[in-house]
């Protein structure tokens, strides 16, 4: 049944990393009213281009580019060939782990590996039953997350035996992520990003204590531009960068900005609240871009669905957002974290306990862009969500670009 036009989509993503932690791809995780997910295909070419390139198109190191899609199929939207109309190259078609691999799936598969498409198979555990499919597939993904380092090895070595690219997925620690690398993994999916690697002892370095100093600054209801720029200023790459964005042609300004108080000025608070936060986690080059990109995302996010929904205070929510991933761009715990940063009582309860109207959308946040819709609440408005995710991830990789230009 084909879905009605009203029927509600929602669509995150997330990515896959290759052994550099460098994004090569993004899976596309999406729920929809129709359980069969024949609403995400129903759309026009012109359509299906726009949505998969909103959601695969990144700056990255300031070069913009577009990753491919990982896609799951059901075996009805596999059997009866109801794919988009997108360039080959953009997408990789995921068969789910519990789709039978009879003559008529085979058959099909056969048809999209003839037609260019690239195949991966989803969630594997090796069986001979699959070996017809496994010859067609470029991709396996072999979920690492229940599995022990006996049990990967015995995966692997099955699948040496077929020309297929193995991606470890579900991966949740550091350790699970270099002891798959070892193993001969080439592609890489989890949350291990999210988790800090801690090392004992470590202390937050001088420039990163001078970042928490300006963001209790900028939360100060005190806050001067003259304090800021006093703040700012021993730092020379934050200065130069924010007055390079002031300058930028995205602000149309009349005249060359020439002081940080000026640039303050005339972007107000909150704009230089964002665009020091986003300097000061960029600048941290021993973190994959993809940390920063996600917290920019989240952040703006809650920003997004806190105007919508007319909260007074929501630059509280994108600093809340921020704030609850930066403990792994520092590598440190989160509540070491938390004691280090002078935050508000608000964000800081909706950070490590979840409390509060910013705590509240802070989880729906998080749950969504991990995709994990049963989470979410009943009544949750999906529209507003799917439009601030969409607006997010815009946002997000005009200001990426905008620190390179």
């Amino acid at each position: 049944m084909e879905p009605s036009e009203n029927s509600q989509v929602l669509m995150a993503r997330q990515p896959i990393f290759d052994r550099n932690q460098k994004v090569v791809a993004y899976e596309l995780l999406y729920r929809t009213e129709d359980a069969q997910g024949h609403a995400l295909f129903s759309n026009s070419e012109a359509t299906s281009e726009v949505l998969l390139n909103a959601y695969t198109s990144i700056s990255d190191s300031g070069e913009l580019k577009r990753v491919p899609a990982f896609i799951n199929l059901t075996r009805d939207i596999l059997v009866e060939q109801k794919l988009p109309e997108v360039s080959k190259k953009h997408i990789v078609l995921e068969i789910l782990e519990d789709i039978e691999p009879d003559e008529e799936v085979i058959e099909a598969v056969r048809q999209l590996h003839s037609e260019g498409y690239r195949i991966a198979m989803d969630d594997f555990v090796y069986d001979p039953k699959f070996d017809a499919l496994l010859e067609l597939s470029q991709i396996v993904k072999v979920d690492v997350f229940e599995l022990s380092t006996e049990q990967i090895k015995e995966q692997v070595k099955q699948l040496r035996r077929h020309k297929v690219t193995l991606l470890a997925e579900k991966i949740e620690t550091h350790e699970q992520l270099e002891t798959c690398i070892e193993l001969g993994f080439k592609l890489f999916q989890g949350h291990f990003l999210s988790k800090p690697k801690v090392i004992k002892g470590k202390k937050i370095q001088g420039s990163q204590v001078a970042l928490m100093q300006l963001i209790q600054e900028l939360q100060s209801s005190k806050a001067t531009p003259e304090k800021l720029e006093e703040l700012i200023i021993r730092d020379p790459a934050l200065t130069y960068k924010l007055l390079r964005i002031v300058n930028s042609a995205g602000y149309s300004l009349v005249r060359q900005v020439e002081s940080v108080a000026e640039a303050i000025v005339l972007l107000g608070l909150e704009q230089v609240k964002k665009w020091a936060t986003l300097i000061a986690m960029s600048s941290n080059q021993d973190k994959p871009e993809e940390l920063s990109r996600s917290l920019l995302v989240r952040g703006r996010m809650c920003e997004e669905i806190a105007q919508a929904q007319k909260k007074s205070n929501y630059g509280s929510y994108f600093m809340a957002g921020m704030m609850s991933g930066l403990h792994a761009l520092l590598d440190i715990e989160r509540e070491t974290m938390l004691e280090q940063v002078p935050l508000g009582d608000d964000i800081k309860n909706a950070v490590s306990l979840g409390q509060g109207e910013i705590g509240q959308i802070l989880r729906n946040v998080v749950n969504y862009e991990n995709g994990d819709w049963d989470l979410l609440p009943m009544d949750l408005d999906g529209t507003l969500y799917d439009q601030a995710y969409r607006a997010s991830l815009e946002w997000t990789q005009e200001s990426m670009q905008a620190m390179y230009e």
